[in-house]
């Protein structure tokens, strides 16, 4: 079964992502970003009690997974 993945451009200006945002840059659904937050796959910073997530870290795990893709053998 092939996967469909949705790519959304991350804004320049904006730095901090809440969690439905990045689950729509991402194309993820909330439990997936939960468990990538909890596994350390995908960093995140708290402000009070909203959890953020960096557009550096959104970008850092769109790294990872090229580096593994390409680990691979694709």
């Amino acid at each position: 079964m092939a996967t469909a993945f949705v790519v959304t451009k991350i804004a320049d200006d904006i730095q901090l992502y809440r969690i439905p945002d990045a689950m729509k840059v991402l194309g993820l659904g909330r439990s997936v970003i939960y468990e990538l937050l909890r596994s350390g796959r995908l960093r995140s910073v708290r402000e009070g009690r909203a959890r953020l997530i960096p557009a550096t870290a959104i970008r850092d795990y769109v790294a990872l997974l090229e580096r593994e893709a390409g680990e691979g053998g694709a």
